[in-house]
């Protein structure tokens, strides 16, 4: 008797399929949906993250809104870092020399000459710092190398202002000391009390490879009033201005010039970074948000939010604000009627010329512009935002899914089993009653 029951299989996965087809795809859609919106804020919560990181930068000193600019009259002498609350004007230096970090060698170490009795003491900036040669030796033959006297010493050292390292020259060695920092005050001494040998003649006559010395420049110029560092940046010498000197004069050279002025092309190109933040994350929203054609191509994930809608008034308000009596509009930065930024140069420049301070108070000063909009992001970015609630939700709910496509399987296969079953018979049925036919032809 021949059952065929590759139909029956065919036909239970047909009608098992036709069962749960329709609720399966109910649930795909549901769940592209949850995926898509949770992808959307994912997106979202980019976007502002980005704006947010950008316009931080234009409260601070290194990179202010306000751009200021030193000029140099001689090439490789110094650097500026040049602040929005710089003095402008010219100013006149004369460097007498460089700050330095002091350095000192022990020469000629050898294991015979260092010696296991006495205590070497190191001295800097007021703190003492001993190492007792008796515990020195680490591998027990009963002598001190020089590598083992520079680990003890890197050990008693650890945390310091010196740092140790051993150095061969001419086939011999030496133990060189440096300070990690500049200046007089980072000098280093050293003694040793009952030692003997060629380390206590070494630790009495260290040869000097860098003084420890402060940089001495003079504002004005070479007879002018002398300034003083440990290091060679001297910082609010000119007020809102920190100038690293790298090069020295002889006597009789010309002191170095330093313009510090407006820098109006950095100014504006800053002004439009800003604007440019903005519209991009308005892109974003944009994007994230379009209602697309009649026929619902094109639509945005988050068409019609709610957050979205409140996070762009919010931003608006604030960029519409005023501040201290002035507002962005004084500084030729308005919206269009598309709600994007644009900048009028003239009216900024015409701005600039009359009160440039004021612009840099307007986006740096506390609980102004810049302030503002971040405390505008504040409920909805972050590990307590808003959007975070969201997207856990989200994700809740694509894990629901994943239970309803398994209750949905089971489902399937329930009916799958039933009706493999009937159709069996089924097959068995008529293939019984063919058998049967056939007797009486």
């Amino acid at each position: 008797m021949n059952i065929d029951t590759e139909y029956a299989r065919q036909q239970a996965t047909q009608l098992a399929t036709f069962e749960v087809q329709a609720a399966r795809a109910r649930a795909n859609r549901s769940q592209q949906a949850y995926r898509a919106q949770g992808d959307a804020l994912a997106n979202l919560d980019k976007a502002l993250r980005t704006f947010s990181t950008s316009i931080r930068e234009f409260k601070s000193e290194t990179r202010p809104i306000l751009a200021n600019e030193a000029v140099f009259s001689q090439e490789g002498r110094a650097t500026a870092q040049v602040g929005a609350t710089a003095s402008t004007g010219r100013y006149s230096f004369f460097v007498e020399r460089l700050a330095s970090a002091h350095q000192v060698a022990l020469e000629g170490l050898t294991a015979d000459g260092i010696g296991t009795q006495g205590v070497l003491t190191l001295q800097q900036a007021g703190k003492s710092y001993s190492l007792d040669l008796a515990s020195v030796d680490r591998d027990g033959d009963g002598r001190n190398s020089p590598e083992e006297l520079q680990q003890a010493l890197a050990t008693t050292l650890a945390g310091s202002g010196i740092s140790t390292t051993l150095v061969r020259a001419d086939g011999k060695l030496s133990l060189v000391l440096s300070a990690r920092e500049s200046g007089a005050a980072q000098a280093i001494s050293l003694s040793l009390q009952g030692g003997s040998g060629p380390l206590a003649a070494a630790v009495a006559s260290p040869r000097t490879l860098a003084e420890a010395r402060d940089a001495q420049v003079r504002l004005g110029g070479e007879d002018g009033l002398l300034l003083t560092q440990p290091t060679n940046r001297f910082d609010g010498v000119v007020e809102g201005v920190s100038l690293t000197f790298t090069q020295a004069h002889r006597p009789g050279e010309s002191p170095l010039q330093v313009t510090v002025r407006r820098d109006e092309k950095g100014t504006r190109e800053r002004v439009q970074g800003f604007i440019d933040a903005f519209n991009t994350l308005l892109g974003s929203f944009d994007s994230l948000t379009a209602s697309g054609g009649s026929d619902g191509s094109g639509r945005g994930p988050l068409a019609g939010d709610a957050t979205v809608r409140s996070i762009e008034n919010r931003l608006n308000a604030v960029l519409r604000s005023g501040f201290g009596g002035r507002s962005l509009v004084e500084y030729g930065v308005s919206a269009d009627r598309n709600g994007k930024l644009t900048l009028d140069t003239k009216r900024l420049e015409k701005a600039l010329a009359e009160q440039p301070g004021e612009l840099d108070k307007l986006f740096r000063e506390p609980g102004r512009l810049v302030e503002s909009l971040e405390r505008s992001l504040t409920p909805y970015i972050g590990s307590t935002g808003q959007l975070k609630s969201r997207r856990d939700a989200i994700a809740s709910n694509i894990r629901r899914m994943d239970g309803v496509f398994e209750s949905l399987q089971r489902q399937y296969d329930t009916s799958y089993q039933r009706y493999l079953r009937q159709y069996t018979a089924m097959t068995q049925a008529l293939a019984s009653m063919q058998q049967t036919g056939g007797l009486f032809a």
